[in-house]
């Protein structure tokens, strides 16, 4: 498994390396943005605050638990419009579980929302490359790690599965959030959940490229859990 792992590592490393640099002399943005068509001024949604954008999302999923969904941002104008280019106000890393559907839970539409899934919402140097795209580049203002109730990759780790292919490379990356939530009070599963958010969103603030975004204060992270039963996100916070 470490075998399999490392070249995935030193690709990492090395990618951070250079992002990290870029930022300095600009070459990241210069170059990337020329390929990052320029936006209409209708779709420049995430001149905001991360703060007034976390509220926005929230927001959005109270309507959603309500059952008020306004569905903004999903007719074919909204289609056309942002096919010139795209500035979400938020960014999601997310499990790929077919119960998560980012935008009908946040009530959402195109454009609004920068989203990454995996089983397991895990943090790997891909969605980690993703992200710092979607933040840098693209300007999210609030980047949302959410869990999930009764999350199979977290409860597979959790039992100590033996899981076929790479599947275990899911499992390996939760590990650490099941052993340091494993003598907490209350749901096992529920816990090792949330303490999976925890850990990939400390993975994402190691990345130079969010870290300095956090330091900047044009990028806020949060973490999320979402419960399958009431549809309600509700944040998740170092104890």
């Amino acid at each position: 498994m470490k075998d399999n792992n490392r070249p995935v590592n030193l690709s990492r490393r090395n990618s951070l390396k250079f992002v990290a640099g870029a930022i300095g002399t600009g070459i990241l943005a210069a170059r990337l943005g020329a390929d990052v068509a320029a936006p209409a001024p209708a779709i420049a949604q995430n001149d905001m605050s991360p703060d007034a954008a976390l509220k926005q999302l929230m927001d959005g999923n109270k309507r959603f638990v309500d059952r008020k969904r306004t569905n903004p941002h999903q007719d074919l104008s909204r289609l056309t419009e942002v096919a010139k280019g795209q500035k979400p106000f938020a960014a999601i890393l997310g499990c790929a579980d077919s119960r998560f559907p980012s935008e009908i839970i946040f009530d959402q539409g195109f454009g609004d929302l920068f989203v990454c899934r995996v089983a397991g919402n895990v943090a790997t140097a891909e969605e980690i490359g993703s992200l710092e795209f979607g933040t840098l580049l693209l300007g999210a203002k609030v980047l949302m790690v959410v869990g999930h109730e009764n999350c199979g990759a977290v409860g597979a780790t959790l039992k100590g599965a033996q899981v076929p292919g790479q599947i275990g490379s899911l499992v390996d990356s939760i590990k650490p959030a099941v052993e340091s939530s494993k003598n907490q009070p209350g749901d096992h599963l529920e816990n090792a959940v949330k303490a999976n958010v925890l850990l990939q969103a400390k993975r994402l603030k190691a990345s130079p490229v969010i870290s300095k975004l956090i330091e900047d204060n044009k990028l806020k992270i949060v973490g999320g859990y979402y419960d399958l039963d009431t549809g309600a996100i509700s944040i998740v916070a170092d104890s």
